[in-house]
């Protein structure tokens, strides 16, 4: 099995279905908590699903809110309003994710997906 992801409510079918083609394992928030759920319980269930958070919510690139190194990682999808880009994205996330197929490794990370580059913040 690949890698174990916890999907926040604004992750779309198209890219869970992504993961879950390229051999990982997604979690989906509403099967776990609430869909308005505040942010601190969306992070909180991802540790507890020992899983990586996958999210569009710019929130959670904020490092005095959510220290990547609190957590098992990060995996922000920088869409900017632009859903177009999503599967340009998916192509660099899925390549990615690939290269690192080890849970550990995203440990204490936040990966910025960007269309033309990836981003690692410690």
């Amino acid at each position: 099995m690949g890698l174990k992801f916890f999907a926040d409510h604004c992750i779309s079918n198209s890219i869970i279905q992504g993961l879950l083609n390229a051999g990982h394992e997604v979690f989906r928030l509403r099967d776990h908590i609430p869909i308005e759920s505040p942010d601190s319980i969306v992070i909180a269930t991802a540790q507890r699903l020992d899983s990586i958070l996958i999210s569009l919510n710019g929130d959670f690139i904020d490092k005095l809110n959510y220290p990547p190194g609190n957590y098992k990682g990060i995996v922000s999808l920088q869409v900017r309003n632009h859903p177009e880009i999503i599967p340009q994205l998916m192509v660099r996330l899925i390549n990615f994710l690939s290269s690192y197929p080890d849970m550990e490794y995203y440990k204490g990370k936040l990966i910025l997906v960007e269309v033309n580059r990836i981003r690692i913040r410690e």
